[in-house]
């Protein structure tokens, strides 16, 4: 089992360094059969594992990483409760990504498509790493990597300068939120002298940290969260993030990155339980983040960058949980989102495959009739983010609901309107896109067609996913669920106990649900016969996403430019190169001086010895004392 175990990363990282050396020589073929089935492997492992429910909290050790004095870090993996199903959502999502990519990417030339697997395994290989790690060191490696495989996806077209000033904002931002991890590691050794989870969470280890500390710590590793899981004021990287090719987008806002936060906060569930100001902290960001994400949602006319304001929007949801606690709630979801949100972005990517690369909703139109299978799953996917019942999306969100219900009302409301907007948001985005008249050229009105099989068919999967996938968490008060997946992930989360009645609980739901079919019918209404929207100063604010990328470059970007001016300036050429410069010409003059006693001359040479007796005669025996 310990080898068996092991093969999970290893198999990805061996397609990673197959089809990234042999990215020159392999056929296009062998690469995609290579990538995808290395991470099909991975997932039947993952599968067997979770089917014999072999979970254990022991860590399974390979080998000393660090050992260091007191300080012992094993490289160890935990495979546990927790781990198994993000096990299972990384490698079965990614899997189906990775067979889509087979036909998408398939126009690349041959080095550029085994560069592009390659990296796909990379950034698989690195998700799986960290949720394995039975520590936060080797955690941390783990999310250091899918930082940077998401640097080389976002700039994977690197002759577009846009981007990779993209992937550099990614990389940039995402070690702001890094830091704040690595000094809450750096805090935890101090304080307890280990990293291992089996140390840190245990009665005896917490003793050790004061409440101060655990506040500290806490607030640091949600920085870390908020950095990788795109929360205010670290968000705006993840819009941005589109820039890579679709099947990227959906492996990074579906599958792996962006769920890293939520597993990290989840896993360190023994520290945030007794931090109260960080848990008050982390529900009124994430219902802030929840709702700012929503609104920028509602004037996009990009079918991606709607899709990516309304992961940061479903990101913010899933904090808002785990500020209430729910620690199940905010995992479920990271289920459910995972095949609804890689359902639409693979939806959206069949669509601009079809309109010959267009991405402006504005430019489609009628697609619906010729996109039958991408407007069906597109339509399902649609369903379950909008929280219709029996959607997977809809029992999701009721447990993130209800917590916020219960712990309060005004995070409640917020949640609630969120709702709202995310399901006109969603379906002014179906209506636009399929419905109406063709609104694009007609060279793409000859050229529009159902995607091939190699794209239909992850699409169909992931939307029976999206439709059953929430059956796993029906709530006790319907068809007597009993929270299954709250049971299966007791011995790692804490389950939550609901003191509301059976009824209250009901009559959320129906709230929820008709708000949001109230919203698909304005909707409906509004944008089935789409015409070109005419935008005032609210709508004009929204399309430029409150201006804070503006806000940011002024504050922020702008000064730390000038100042960089003015350091290179001042300091580094008149200071330090004057310095360095100087140095290099003093040397120079002095050799240039003391050549001239090397004439040549042997004349001189005895007199310049006879002197320099004399002066050490002189000084010996007038000077010396």
């Amino acid at each position: 089992m310990k080898n068996l175990i092991a093969l999970i990363p290893l198999l990805p990282l061996i397609g990673f360094l197959i089809n990234g050396l042999g990215r020159k020589h392999l056929p296009k073929g062998v690469v995609g059969i290579i990538g995808s089935g290395t991470v099909l492997g991975s997932f039947i492992i993952s599968l067997v594992i979770f089917l014999q429910g072999n979970f254990s909290a022991t860590p399974i050790k390979y080998f000393d990483f660090i050992n260091v004095g007191s300080l012992q870090i094993p490289f160890a993996f935990q495979v546990d409760q927790l781990s198994t199903l993000f096990l299972l959502i990384i490698t079965g999502v990614g899997f189906l990504i990775h067979v889509y990519s087979t036909s998408y990417m398939h126009g690349e030339k041959r080095e550029h498509f085994g560069r592009y697997f390659a990296y796909l395994n990379l950034f698989v290989f690195s998700m799986l790493l960290l949720v394995m790690g039975a520590n936060y060191v080797i955690m941390f490696i783990g999310w250091e990597g899918v930082g940077l495989c998401s640097y080389l996806l976002i700039g994977y077209w690197f002759k577009n300068i846009d981007y990779t000033k993209a992937a550099k904002k990614a990389f940039v931002m995402n070690r702001i939120g890094d830091l704040g991890f690595l000094l809450a590691v750096f805090w935890i050794i101090a304080k307890i002298g280990s990293v291992q989870y089996e140390d840190v969470f245990t009665a005896a280890s917490l003793d050790k940290l004061t409440p101060s500390d655990i506040t500290g710590i806490t607030l640091l590793l949600f920085l870390g969260a908020t950095g990788k899981s795109a929360q205010i004021p670290l968000y705006t990287w993840l819009p941005d993030a589109m820039a890579g090719p679709t099947p990227v987008s959906a492996l990074i806002h579906a599958a792996t990155m962006v769920t890293a936060g939520i597993y990290m906060i989840a896993r360190s569930n023994a520290l945030f339980v007794n931090a109260q100001v960080t848990n008050t902290v982390i529900a009124i960001i994430g219902a802030a983040t929840a709702l700012l994400a929503a609104t920028i949602a509602l004037r996009q006319n990009d079918i991606k960058k709607v899709l990516a304001y309304s992961t940061v929007s479903q990101l913010g949801y899933m904090f808002l949980a785990l500020g209430c606690g729910a620690y199940t709630a905010a995992v479920f979801h990271v289920m459910t989102h995972a095949f609804f949100k890689a359902l639409l972005f693979l939806g959206s990517g069949s669509v601009i495959h079809a309109m010959s690369g267009q991405q402006d909703i504005r430019f489609m139109g009628g697609l619906k009739s010729k996109l039958k299978i991408t407007y069906l799953t597109f339509f399902i996917g649609c369903l379950a983010i909008a929280g219709i019942p029996p959607f997977s999306g809809f029992f999701s969100k009721d447990a993130i609901l209800l917590s916020a219900f219960e712990h309060d009302k005004f995070l409640y409301a917020i949640g609630l309107l969120t709702a709202a907007l995310t399901a006109f948001y969603m379906f002014r985005l179906l209506f636009i896109t399929f419905n109406g008249g063709f609104r694009g050229t007609e060279e793409q009105r000859h050229h529009v067609h159902e995607s091939p099989a190699a794209m239909t068919l992850p699409l169909i999967v992931l939307a029976i996913l999206s439709i059953v996938g929430g059956f796993v968490g029906v709530p006790e008060v319907f068809l007597h669920g009993g929270e299954r997946l709250g049971e299966f992930l007791s011995p790692v989360i804490p389950t939550a106990h609901h003191t509301i009645s059976h009824s209250t609980e009901l009559m959320l739901m129906a709230l929820t649900t008709v708000i949001a079919i109230v919203a698909i019918v304005i909707a409906w209404m509004r944008y089935r016969n789409y015409k070109e929207e005419q935008n005032g100063a609210l709508g004009k604010l929204l399309q430029n996403k409150w201006y804070v990328d503006e806000l940011y470059d002024s504050v922020v970007v702008k000064p730390i430019n000038k100042l960089g001016v003015i350091a290179n300036h001042y300091f580094e050429r008149s200071g330090i190169d004057y310095l360095v410069n100087g140095v290099g010409r003093l040397v120079n003059y002095g050799g240039r001086q003391l050549r001239w006693m090397q004439s040549g001359q042997v004349g001189s040479y005895v007199l310049l010895m006879v002197i320099s007796m004399v002066a050490f005669f002189f000084l010996q025996f007038f000077l010396r004392k």
